[in-house]
């Protein structure tokens, strides 16, 4: 049984403090109208929106249960928010101001990015942090042009990112040896206490902005298969962040799916006819499957694995 709410407490500074720049955010509250980049305006609200989206990330955190996932449901996304610098439609990283607060609580961190596009704000902040686990699939050589296979982390950081980047096509049979064979395994190395799932419904084959062929089954079978491992085996909070998404259909059809899903209802999808029999990113998911075992090796090196 899910337990609705509409949050309307923005996130405290400390908490943004913990990802952005003081400098970045002063920048924000000072709402001079004007564009950050090509797709990216600041308004006089965009500050206020934006940290009831962090607030909103927060509140998800605190409510999640091992039995019992949450999800937020948020706009402004946030993955491609820098330390200091917006971009992407994102001004406040919310995924990583939620994983910096589970940090500070002494919990172990895994963040699973499922977006068309690479969470590259996400993975630079924490891209030192031993603490924090970054995975991410992402189209390759789409926005914002990030998520090498090669970026693993940096310092004693090394290992704590892995990045699995897929070629146009990959639907359903590609994503899905990807979480079987890389994604599942690097968490159950890890082993976190708290893991969120940065979810983007434009990696769906309706979405006009990539070229990736997920139906609706396919991406709520990703989500399902993290849940199923977070109780199962992990035992740690399901905590899922609502990033990027362009088809209005596709986007309410996952969603939907994921919602019933994580509540344990059967929910009739519009677009689940599986997609990528083929596996057309097979090539690239046995690329980042062979780098798996020098990242374990380094993930059970640090405290706590």
């Amino acid at each position: 049984m899910w337990d609705p709410l509409a949050v309307d407490r923005p996130a405290p500074l400390t908490a943004l403090a913990a990802v952005h720049s003081k400098g970045y955010l002063e920048m924000l509250a000072a709402a001079i109208p004007g564009p950050l980049d090509g797709d990216t305006y600041l308004h006089a609200q965009t500050f206020v929106h934006a940290k009831l989206a962090a607030g909103g990330a927060l509140e998800t955190l605190a409510r999640a249960r091992v039995d019992r996932p949450a999800i937020g449901l948020l706009r402004p996304p946030g993955h491609h928010a820098r330390p200091r610098e917006a971009m992407g439609f994102c001004y406040l990283n919310n995924v990583a101001i939620a994983a910096a607060a589970a940090r500070t609580k002494g919990r172990r961190v895994a963040i699973v990015d499922l977006d068309l596009h690479h969470g590259n704000g996400t993975q630079e902040i924490f891209y030192e942090d031993p603490s924090v686990l970054f995975l991410s699939t992402h189209e390759e050589g789409n926005y914002p042009g990030t998520g090498a296979i090669e970026e693993i982390g940096a310092g004693a950081g090394e290992g704590t990112t892995l990045n699995v980047p897929l070629p146009s096509g990959s639907g359903d049979g590609t994503f899905g040896a990807a979480m079987q064979q890389v994604i599942l395994p690097a968490l159950e190395t890890f082993c976190p206490t708290t893991v969120l799932i940065s979810l983007g419904t434009d990696a769906h084959a309706r979405d006009p902005l990539g070229r990736l062929e997920l139906s609706s089954r396919g991406l709520v079978s990703l989500v399902a298969a993290i849940a199923e491992l977070c109780q199962r085996r992990l035992e740690a909070p399901l905590v899922v962040l609502l990033e990027g998404g362009y088809d209005l259909q596709a986007g309410a059809d996952c969603i939907g799916g994921i919602v019933g899903t994580l509540a344990g209802e059967a929910v009739p999808l519009r677009f689940a006819t599986p997609t990528d029999p083929q596996m057309v990113g097979a090539r690239w998911v046995a690329a980042a499957r062979a780098r798996l075992p020098q990242h374990q090796k380094t993930l059970l090196s640090h405290p706590g694995a």
